[in-house]
């Protein structure tokens, strides 16, 4: 049985374990900067999603359960560009391809044996309800190019490239050229 909530504060190392495979390297880029003496990166994550003073809070994630346990979860919150990129090279080209005054669905993952049951479509679905409960008329998310399976999936979805940035090299993250902005505009 599969089942949707709202993520809780204990949910918070599962919810590392997953944005870390959802930014596909870029997490673990960001957390890896606060580690202390015998902690790992998803320690700091664990403590990020445990604040409830920022974006990247327990607060803006939902859960998938199957079976009563973890399957995935999905990271959503009301976008304001800021139009600061910032002085670190690797991570502004992320920052500027921010789509103001959007629904920003930050990252969203399923651990491997959940995948490809048509639950990303779910997830999808509940991002739109929740866009537009928050009267928001865009949904905004980013890709990896090389991410084929996740470009298909949004495709399908209606989402249409936007702009792209060229991929700063860092051994953390796998991939190579553009990662992309995708925006799907919803029914009035």
């Amino acid at each position: 049985m599969i089942f949707f909530r709202a993520a809780k504060r204990e949910d918070s190392r599962a919810i590392a374990e997953l944005y870390s495979i959802s930014s596909d390297g870029v997490a673990d880029y960001i957390w890896a900067k606060s580690v202390k003496l015998g902690e790992d990166v998803l320690d700091v994550g664990e403590r990020r999603y445990e604040n409830e003073d920022n974006v990247f809070s327990y607060k803006n994630c939902t859960i998938v359960e199957v079976g009563g346990e973890i399957a995935g979860m999905m990271v959503a919150f009301p976008m304001s560009a800021s139009g600061d990129v910032g002085e670190d090279p690797v991570l502004a080209p992320y920052s500027r391809l921010e789509e103001d005054n959007s629904y920003y669905i930050c990252g969203m993952a399923l651990y491997p044996e959940h995948r490809g049951k048509g639950v990303g479509h779910q997830f999808l679905a509940l991002a739109k309800q929740q866009a537009q409960l928050r009267r928001f008329n865009k949904l905004s998310l980013l890709v990896f190019e090389e991410n084929t399976g996740a470009k298909r999936l949004y495709d399908e979805q209606d989402y249409k490239e936007v702009r792209r940035q060229t991929i700063v090299p860092h051994p953390l993250i796998p991939h190579t050229g553009d990662v992309i902005l995708m925006v799907k505009i919803l029914d009035e």
